[in-house]
C-alpha cells in the first residue's frame, strides 16, 4: 500500500499539469484572439508611455 501513496501525488500533478496544457492550448488563437492581442497591445503601449515621459524634478 505505500506504492499507492509514493505514487499518487505525482499521477495527481501530472493530470493537472496535462489539464492546464490543455486549457492553454484550446485557448489561443481563435475569436478571442483579437481581443487578447489588442490588450497585449494596449499594455504594451501604457508601459511605453509611462517610460517615455518626462521626469519630474525634485527640487
Amino acid at each position: 500500500m505505500d506504492y499507492v501513496s509514493a505514487l499518487l501525488p505525482p499521477v495527481v500533478m501530472a493530470v493537472f499539469f496535462i489539464a492546464v496544457i490543455r486549457v492553454i492550448v484550446k485557448t489561443q488563437g481563435g475569436a478571442n484572439k483579437a481581443k487578447e492581442d489588442a490588450a497585449v497591445d494596449a499594455a504594451i503601449a501604457r508601459a511605453e508611455g509611462a517610460r517615455q515621459a518626462p521626469a519630474h524634478p525634485d527640487a
